[in-house]
């Protein structure tokens, strides 16, 4: 029999940390949601102490979630550990993972604390948190650069204190595969009591390399990953989950273990994730990419006509390419409408809300054929925004665009309840439209980013916008959604806009720590 192969989701908290994906409480929740469909063993669900939002978002996950453990973060500081232990406490199994940098870089000059100091942290760090939970994880932040005596000296004692997970994390992305497999394996047989925890990784993707250190680490003994969805995380992102279980599947004439993901709901997460993120995934990404199951070669069609296995290692359906594709229509009724729904983890608070989804439903049924999951997710993620959203509504679009004339919008937008509108010009339709929202909230904001993807195929498909905007250093990303591509990209603007206004200040999880006494 196969080892079971630990699968620790962090897209609702290192996922969250790409700059503009930050997440509602209740989007948390819907993603926590189809984590647990896919059998995820841990969800880490955020970190309490960064702030108020963040302390509700993983109590309501702990509230919900009933079949994965539920997990918070904290520094080695009694506030987080506290704040973190206060999250999960709803939890049916809940875990505390606590963190302290151990390599020398980040000891000098960061926590400005010696290594005997550390030590002393960390141990103390593990035990106040097993005073409230029997299931702590700790992390020595930058193991991958830090000396292998110390480590070893630090996991020794965080696993007699208590630790009964201890993860190596690359947190820069610097190692090479064939390094890191070889320190989990050096940690393993050099750590006098290495059996009485659990050895997890957690492989940031600088170099592109997260997936690659990851597998190198299972295949020295590490028998827990820490991964997100599409990769998802700050910087170049974290080691993507569906490769992670993918490559340990389909290689089972290399690995000894296996995970108990139900892989057919993988595309479903991945699209969820996007879709609530704004981060679309490009077309070639493995196992969730519009391409990854796409045959365009002569020879690769006849190969795969002829027989699947000449160029598909993997089965389209067994990630769930073909097992969301339930069809709704203008003629489906509340019940169905309710019932698919709730199959895609979807619930409603109240007959209200269920009845303002399904006008939207239908409103989105006038307007194209056929309705797909993907639309309903992104029906859901819209109507969530425009709730959010009370600050900045868009009442009404114009635009005008026509061949050697230059394009005009006229836009009509409610601003704390009052009616404002603005006329505008721009190099597009889509330009003149964000010049005349500018003209009405000048937000003196520098627009980073925009980007458009379908959400199903063919021409009447939603199109998916996403606007990233910066003012003085701060960074957040708004979504839109519709088949009329230029009102997406309004809806995109002013959600972005509203982030900006009302979005709180959180801290973020690997800011040095000796300002809060460690």
């Amino acid at each position: 029999m196969s080892e079971q192969l630990i699968i620790f989701d962090t897209t609702l908290r290192d996922g969250e940390q790409s700059p503009g994906a930050s997440m509602t409480k209740d989007e948390k929740v819907r993603i926590a949601r189809q984590l647990e469909r896919m059998r995820v063993d841990i969800i880490e669900a955020g970190f309490p102490a960064a702030s108020p939002g963040d302390f509700e978002a993983v109590r309501a996950v702990a509230e919900t979630i009933q079949d994965s453990t539920v997990c918070g973060l904290a520094r080695a500081v009694e506030k987080d550990i506290d704040r973190a232990a206060a999250a999960i406490e709803p939890a049916k199994r809940g875990r505390i993972h606590t963190f302290i940098a151990t390599s020398p870089i980040h000891m000098q000059n960061k926590l400005r604390m010696t290594p005997e100091q550390v030590l002393e942290r960390a141990v103390w760090a593990v035990k106040r948190a097993r005073q409230y939970t029997d299931d702590v994880e700790f992390s020595p932040e930058d193991a991958g650069r830090s000396e292998i005596d110390f480590l070893c000296r630090v996991l020794e004692a965080v696993i007699a204190a208590g630790a009964t997970t201890v993860n190596i994390p690359d947190t820069v992305g610097y190692n090479l595969p064939h390094q890191f497999g070889a320190l989990i394996k050096t940690l393993r047989e050099k750590v006098p009591n290495s059996d009485k925890a659990v050895f997890s990784v957690h492989c940031h993707n600088d170099l592109g390399l997260a997936v690659a250190n990851s597998l190198s680490a299972v295949l020295n003994g590490a028998r827990q990953v820490e991964c997100t969805i599409n990769g998802l995380g700050e910087r170049a992102g974290n080691a993507a989950l569906e490769e992670i279980v993918m490559a340990v599947r389909t290689r089972r004439d290399t690995f000894i273990c296996d995970t108990r993901i139900d892989t057919t709901q993988i595309v479903p997460a991945s699209r969820l994730v996007s879709n609530i993120t704004g981060f679309p995934v490009q077309p070639n990404k493995a196992i969730v990419g519009a391409n990854a199951f796409a045959h365009e070669s002569g020879i690769h069609q006849d190969g795969v006509i002829k027989k699947r296995e000449t160029y598909e290692i993997m089965r389209a359906e067994d990630v769930g390419w073909a097992a969301n594709r339930m069809v709704l229509g203008k003629h489906s009724g509340r019940n169905a409408f309710r019932t698919r729904l709730s199959e895609l983890g979807i619930e409603f608070k109240s007959e209200a809300e269920l009845n303002d989804a399904f006008e939207r439903f239908k409103d989105l049924a006038d307007k194209k054929h056929e309705i797909f999951d993907e639309d309903l997710q992104a029906l859901v993620t819209e109507a969530g925004l425009e709730q959010a959203d009370e600050k900045l509504k868009l009442v009404y679009l114009k635009v005008a665009s026509e061949t050697g004339t230059r394009p005009q919008a006229s836009v009509t937008l409610t601003m704390n309840g009052v009616k404002k509108e603005a006329h505008a010009e721009g190099g597009g339709p889509v330009d003149a439209a964000f010049k005349a929202i500018e003209a009405i909230v000048n937000s003196m904001s520098q627009l980073q980013l925009y980007s458009v993807s379908n959400i199903t195929s063919g021409t009447d498909s939603q199109g998916e916008v996403t606007v990233r905007l910066e003012k003085a250093g701060r960074i957040v990303n708004g979504h839109g959604a519709d088949t009329d591509i230029v009102i997406a990209s309004a809806k995109a603007y002013l959600n972005a806009l509203s982030k900006l206004v009302t979005t709180t200040a959180r801290t973020h999880p690997q800011a040095g720590a000796a300002a809060d006494g460690v």
